[in-house]
């Protein structure tokens, strides 16, 4: 179910991982940003959009991974952008297919439809915007998450769509395979620390909406755990251990495993 966040702005949350699918509001449809996971939830979504007289006119996707690469035929046949690297990134990594025994490795449902997976037309390397025909929507591009990886700002209506950062729920979980992920993390918080006296709603990829007051609060978090995996030491951050929100403790696994990745480079 659609839920709206701010003018002109709406989410719908799939329960894989708490994922926020974003719809904007234009002229001539909208435009949709990370179009959800579950095929009964990209379905929900279409028939919401179709009943409410709206139709999809540009996807983008945040990031070259899978669960933010899906689609649906209810949707329509938008034009799907990303970042140049993000599309490129994504096409290499697709480029001998993924069959459900694959899908299955790397944690996607077995019920997640994967027909249309990966269908994206990266945007010129220097794009400031993603082109539509609704409110701009400034891309942030950096490379803390994964190669390509976006944050879009809808000035307009003061919204940050952050990709996979900011979250209250998921830790910081940095790009490994990078040459340094921890400035390559740190340097993306501080783009968003530019933007974010100008956000008055924060809509992380994963977790709960953000109002303006926790947009400086949880760039603090995720810096702090970033320094603490720079520096080994142990993060006080709520969301690893007992303090974890039911049904993410499987966190704190993938905190045991950044730190000894770090460790080993």
């Amino acid at each position: 179910m659609l839920r709206q966040v701010a003018d002109g702005v709406l989410v719908h949350v799939s329960e894989f991982c708490q994922s926020n699918a974003v719809v904007v509001q234009g002229r001539g449809g909208v435009l949709l940003i990370d179009a959800g996971v579950h095929g009964d939830e990209l379905t929900c979504l279409a028939s919401d959009l179709s009943d409410s007289g709206q139709t999809v006119v540009a996807d983008f996707s945040t990031r070259p991974h899978c669960d933010h690469l899906l689609w649906s035929p209810g949707l329509g046949e938008a034009a799907r952008y990303a970042t140049a690297r993000c599309a490129a990134v994504a096409r290499d990594r697709l480029s001998g297919g993924l069959d459900a025994a694959r899908a299955k490795a790397v944690g996607i449902p077995e019920q997640v439809p994967l027909d249309l997976l990966g269908f994206i037309t990266g945007l010129p390397a220097d794009a400031a915007q993603i082109p539509w025909d609704g409110p701009e929507v400034r891309i942030i591009e950096h490379q803390a998450h994964a190669p390509g990886h976006a944050a879009l700002l809808i000035e307009e209506h003061s919204v940050l769509v952050a990709g996979d950062m900011l979250s209250d729920v998921l830790i910081p979980m940095l790009d490994l395979n990078a040459a340094d992920p921890i400035e390559d993390y740190l340097a993306a918080l501080r783009l968003l620390e530019g933007v974010a006296d100008d956000v008055d709603v924060l809509i992380p990829g994963h977790g709960s909406i953000g109002e303006a007051d926790q947009v400086h609060a949880r760039i603090d978090q995720d810096r702090a755990y970033v320094h603490a995996l720079r520096d080994a030491q142990v993060p006080s951050d709520p969301r690893i251990g007992p303090s974890a929100k039911e049904g993410w403790d499987w966190v704190a696994g993938v905190h045991e495993r950044q730190l000894q990745q770090l460790a080993q480079r």
